[in-house]
């Protein structure tokens, strides 16, 4: 069952950028927990759906909390990533509508946890997602990665199967310290499994602008990232950390609270870096 989002005009922040069908891959990554990757991936997923974009989230996270973000009951999650990722079950049966038009998830189980220790004996163990989702390509405009909070195998096979990596950082000092280590990591996995992937972007979380020290992260990371780094800033909001208990995005809890709205122009601005990015290699 669906559930209705408020309705958007398209002279607001969501314009289509004018992407073409071909799917998008896209992991939101940060080896540090707590600093909004599911928070993103859930309302940056709704906001994309909403001017119809067909989107499907992956939930690589064993806590399953993108899926709990969508309401999907933990009774429901009967297959899911870990079935898909060892061959159990099809990508199709593994994906689910959410309540919101548009957006399907493969949501994640508790049988997560133990796959790190799985895959190692795997054959093609980095390539498994992404063998198991070439049955999803073209199918969704884009399929979006919540992955664990460490750079595992699972994270590791999110990267492998996406073209970019969204990396959310919270503006506080310890959230900086991890981040040359990720921006390595996506290097050492371009250069040895994936010549497609690239950093989309940074995005700053938890942002208040009342506190000197989230202002002066955000001007290292911008002086650091430069244009790599999103215009947009996702305030400190109330209402996004409510939304979850109601299995809704916020988007839909309340489309009107600056955190709502602030991942509304977030997909405004990704949208317009993919044209931009479309038009420069004529794809």
């Amino acid at each position: 069952m669906t559930q209705a989002l408020p309705k958007i005009e398209q002279n607001t922040p969501f314009t289509d950028g004018g992407i073409a069908s071909q799917t998008r891959f896209i992991s939101i990554s940060n080896q540090k927990g707590g600093v909004g990757k599911t928070t993103t991936t859930v309302n940056l997923a709704t906001a994309l759906a909403a001017v119809g974009k067909r989107v499907l989230v992956v939930d690589l996270d064993p806590q399953g909390n993108a899926s709990t973000g969508f309401g999907v009951d933990r009774a429901d999650r009967v297959n899911g990533t870990y079935e898909v990722l060892f061959g159990d079950c099809g990508v199709d049966e593994a994906i689910h509508e959410t309540k919101v038009p548009n957006l399907f998830i493969i949501s994640s189980s508790i049988h997560l946890s133990g796959a790190e220790i799985e895959l190692v004996d795997v054959q093609r163990r980095e390539y498994r997602l992404k063998d198991a989702l070439e049955a999803a390509t073209n199918k969704f405009d884009y399929v979006m990665f919540d992955c664990p909070p460490s750079l595992n195998l699972l994270t590791l096979n999110a990267l492998v199967a996406s073209n970019g990596v969204l990396v959310p950082l919270q503006c506080e000092f310890y959230a900086l310290e991890g981040l040359s280590h990720l921006v390595k990591t996506i290097e050492r996995v371009k250069n040895a499994f994936n010549q497609e992937l690239e950093l989309t972007g940074v995005v700053l979380t938890m942002y208040d602008k009342r506190n000197n020290l989230a202002n002066q992260v955000s001007d290292n990371v911008r002086g650091f990232f430069g244009d790599k780094v999103f215009e947009t800033v996702i305030p400190r909001n109330v209402r996004i950390s409510e939304a979850p208990s109601f299995g809704l995005p916020a988007i839909v809890y309340d489309m009107h609270c600056s955190g709502s709205q602030a991942y509304i122009h977030l997909a405004k601005e990704l949208l317009k870096r993919e044209a931009q990015l479309q038009a420069k290699f004529g794809g």
